[in-house]
């Protein structure tokens, strides 16, 4: 009985292990991997869902590159308020605090630029800001700026450039909480062993106790 009991809390274990592995494993990205992204838009007080974005809008990993992302036209939008959408990155969920895209009191064309940090296969964290599309862009598509603008012509199209910083430095952080994790997991296993350890003692202690009693002369000694 006993034996069984150590064999099913050494099974749990390593189930616990392998589901914190593959849990690891699977926030993982290598280079070239679709970085998945959702966006959320504001118009007055209105905001919308989240929307998954399709692969050939989102950053790749470990590529610099740019990209067109479209934005639908809001529900009641008259043109005459700021448009701000956000951004989720990840399966972290990194998340992009709004940017003003549309009627941001500038006349420019507006791109945005989003830097992303990684280490090896580990996405470290992401920063977005809106600037203005630099002249050599206009000179390209001389007419982005016609079709950015016109109050008809949805849905919009901002360009958006993706650029990556990689990190070598061992992270500290992250270090710890794994050799916490391991840690934690190899006390509880320990405390479970201690306590079937002391559960035989006890049980055989109580086992030695009663037939000491039971035998003949056994129980306490009588002092004359």
């Amino acid at each position: 009985m006993t034996r069984n009991c150590r064999m099913a809390t050494t099974a749990t274990a390593l189930i616990v292990l392998q589901v914190i592995s593959l849990a690891l494993s699977s926030l993982a990205y290598r280079p070239g991997d679709i970085v998945p992204m959702s966006r959320m838009g504001q118009y007055h007080s209105t905001r919308t869902v989240w929307h998954d974005m399709i692969g050939k809008h989102c950053p790749i990993f470990a590529v610099n590159r740019e990209t067109l992302i479209p934005l639908p036209k809001p529900t009641g939008y008259t043109g005459a308020d700021p448009y701000k959408i956000s951004f989720q990155i990840g399966r972290e969920k990194f998340y992009i605090p709004w940017l003003f895209v549309i009627n941001r009191k500038n006349s420019e064309v507006p791109m945005i630029e989003m830097h992303l940090r990684y280490s090896g296969a580990d996405l470290l964290g992401v920063t977005a800001k809106v600037i203005d599309m630099p002249q050599s862009y206009l000179e390209v598509h001389p007419d982005i700026h016609k079709q950015f603008w016109d109050q008809q012509l949805w849905p919009k199209h901002i360009l958006v450039r993706y650029t990556w910083e990689e990190h070598s430095e061992i992270d500290v952080a992250s270090g710890f909480y794994v050799l916490f994790g391991s840690g934690l997991i190899l006390s509880f296993m320990l405390s479970i062993y201690v306590l079937q350890s002391s559960q035989d003692k006890l049980a055989r202690f109580v086992r030695e106790t009663v037939a000491d009693s039971s035998m003949p002369g056994g129980g306490v000694a009588k002092v004359e």
